[in-house]
């Protein structure tokens, strides 16, 4: 080989084993620990609030997350790194701190809001404004995986029809944990739904047994994710009993003190428990 192509062979062996750069590295999608085939994982968009993109931490199966119902369908879910979030923020049920991430939903306008709070840095729709088109939401904030999964919805007000992926089901991996908030379900979830979800170990359903689901259909939904903490919301007109009623002795009932739980992977219920925090019955 003469010393020309030996150079040239050298400087290529040295490309291909140098080291990959650390933003290049830190641009790789994060790997779900939820979502039954990973292989559906789109690319996801990195958030930091340090300045450069990082990775999601590791997490430790002690961390606790807490979640809070602060009323109608909006939960504010605390992180053990201090991510806020509220889920279908309409800007009347807020956290006492300014969120960081805020989840809509359009159904009705109690679940979103056009002017919210300038201060919330990420402000995520569970719909798409081009027609046609899902909303597509991956992101990492802190130690919080986000990342949607779409449904149909009826159009509102006696308007009939309905409109394709007009709802989303947001789901955060936190410390380990899958959790779900399934948003305004008005139709029960396909084998394609379920396989986009995969695992979760938290969910927040919607139990008003109409505007949403009636409470046998929303029931089947429960027991076909088979979550370990059910966390009811979105109650108007009927007890929240006659969504409890739906369900046997496999699954566990309590009612809550006040209007929070904390939950590690640790500490969840080894039976489904349906979880009726203060506020809502």
């Amino acid at each position: 080989m003469t010393p020309r192509y030996l150079v040239l062979a050298l400087a290529c062996l040295a490309a291909f084993a140098a080291p990959v750069p650390a933003a290049a590295q830190e641009q790789r999608t994060p790997v779900s620990q939820c979502q039954a085939i990973a292989q559906n994982l789109p690319r996801a968009t990195f958030a930091s609030f340090s300045g450069a993109p990082t990775l999601m931490p590791a997490v430790s199966e002690g961390e606790d997350v807490k979640l809070t119902f602060l009323g109608h369908s909006t939960f504010e879910i605390d992180t053990p790194a201090g991510i806020v979030i509220a889920t279908d923020y309409n800007g009347w049920y807020r956290p006492a701190t300014t969120p960081d991430v805020v989840t809509m939903n359009k159904a009705h306008p109690t679940h979103f809001t056009l002017t919210p709070d300038p201060g919330i840095k990420h402000v995520l729709h569970g719909w798409s404004d081009v027609p046609g088109e899902k909303a597509n939401v991956n992101l990492v904030v802190g130690d919080a995986h986000i990342r949607n999964v779409t449904t149909d919805i009826r159009f509102s007000y006696g308007l009939g029809g309905s409109q394709e992926n007009g709802n989303s089901i947001f789901i955060f991996e936190i410390a380990g944990l899958c959790i779900g908030h399934l948003g305004h379900l008005h139709y029960e979830l396909t084998d394609s739904h379920y396989t986009e979800i995969g695992r979760l170990d938290v969910v927040m359903v919607p139990v008003d047994g109409g505007l949403t689901m009636g409470a046998d259909s929303m029931s089947r939904v429960i027991k076909r994710l088979r979550s370990s903490l059910i966390l009811p919301m979105h109650r108007r007109g009927p007890p929240v009993e006659a969504f409890l009623a739906m369900f046997g002795k496999d699954f566990d009932v309590a009612y809550a003190p006040d209007d929070s739980i904390t939950v590690s992977m640790r500490t969840l219920p080894k039976k489904p428990l349906i979880y009726v925090l203060k506020g809502v019955r």
